[in-house]
């Protein structure tokens, strides 16, 4: 009821936006009223996880690859809206799916390039209505910058053309989800790339696989920051591409790591390790904090990782994987929860004030769709994001 906080603009964020003329997109940080950073800050979180890298000697370089569902809203925002219409119905990279969308496609691409955020590539995705784009890599917190930006683009640029975005984790039950997958690849002050020209797992230098093995270690709850909605689960599943398994293997779609070692050539730059089980309901600061804490866990302690796992996890028997270590990711957000409550690195991380209240505002969440079944969920997400 009392006491107030800033939000304080980061003047090196802003961008202005080539598909929305006369405005710009800065990030900003919350502080105080004496100017301090305000402890449940997401951005000043991230910020801090990557100094801490940065004692290091380390930087990372990443950057989210968005899906989103494009489409037509009917009667947007009546209460008994109907389902979208979606823009395609596939085949997932097919030329005429593209050819249909071009007017979009064009103009999103022109404005990203146009306003500096860039394209490596955009193409359609397989589940219904589904599109798919990268942006280039970003250092440090401009990681989690750059997805605001290109969220805010791709609306900005559907908007003019008629139609309507959802990144939600799930906009129709019981198909394919949206993910906001992280890549990420750890650079020395010399500029090589850690995660190639090692003697560890697939060229991986050994501060690389520290790195990955803390991430793995932490994967079951640092899902509760990356996927903390209850239409989450609708789509970490098995069979879906979202990175299901705690596991990890070399171009492993169904394995929560998947390493890429990049092509011939290129490996010294393009390796990169995919963190699967992310998606659009994720506040993209908390999970690049999250990630990196838990990197940094595996760093400090010197952990190496698992053998890889080649296979779809799935199709082991459960013998197997327990064998190998394998485990299914939380299938619900209680569990992820109840694995976020149990992480001590992430509680020291984020600190007891950001820590309780993220947790508390999930249990919220958990308890406001209590009953719900798959539908009414989907129903209830499909455009808050």
């Amino acid at each position: 009821p009392s006491g107030d906080t800033r939000l304080v603009p980061d003047p090196a964020s802003a961008v202005a936006l080539a598909a929305s003329p006369g405005w710009a997109l800065a990030a900003v940080d919350q502080r105080d009223q004496e100017g301090d950073p305000w402890p449940p800050c997401g951005r000043t979180f991230a910020r801090r996880m990557l100094e801490r890298l940065s004692a290091h000697g380390l930087e990372l370089r990443g950057a989210y690859e968005l899906e989103f569902f494009l489409g037509n809203r009917v009667a947007p925002r009546e209460a008994d809206e109907p389902e979208p219409i979606p823009a395609h119905v596939g085949p997932g990279y097919s030329a005429p799916v593209l050819a249909d969308q071009e007017p979009f496609a064009t103009d999103a691409i022109r404005a990203l390039e146009r306003q500096g955020t860039g394209v490596m590539q955009f193409h359609p995705e397989y589940s219904t209505g589904q599109f798919e784009i990268s942006v280039p890599h970003r250092a440090g917190v401009a990681v989690a910058d750059t997805n605001l930006v290109a969220r805010h683009t791709i609306r900005a640029v559907a908007r003019t053309n008629g139609l309507a975005v959802s990144f939600a984790p799930v906009v129709f039950a019981g198909l394919v989800g949206n993910g906001d997958h992280l890549h990420l690849s750890l650079w020395d002050r010399r500029g090589r790339n850690r995660f190639a020209g090692g003697d560890g797992p697939e060229g991986m230098t050994r501060e690389a696989e520290a790195f990955a093995a803390g991430i793995l270690g932490s994967l079951p709850a640092i899902v509760g920051v990356s996927c903390p909605s209850v239409a989450s689960y609708l789509r970490l599943q098995p069979h879906r591409w979202a990175g299901a398994f705690k596991a990890w293997g070399r171009e492993n779609r169904e394995a929560g790591l998947r390493f890429v070692t990049g092509m011939v050539g290129s490996r010294s730059e393009a390796a990169n390790l995919e963190v699967k089980p992310v998606d659009g309901s994720g506040n993209p600061y908390l999970v690049l904090g999250s990630i990196v804490a838990a990197g940094l866990d595996g760093l400090e302690r010197d952990l190496r990782l698992p053998e890889p796992t080649l296979e779809d996890p799935a199709s082991l028997s459960a013998a197997e994987r327990r064998k190998r270590g394998i485990a299914r990711l939380p299938s619900s957000l209680g569990a992820a929860i109840a694995e976020l409550e149990r992480s001590a690195v992430l509680r020291e991380a984020m600190g007891d004030m950001l820590f309780d209240s993220f947790v508390a505002t999930r249990k919220g969440e958990l308890e406001a769709f209590d009953g719900m079944d798959d539908d009414a969920v989907v129903r209830a997400h499909r455009w808050r994001y």
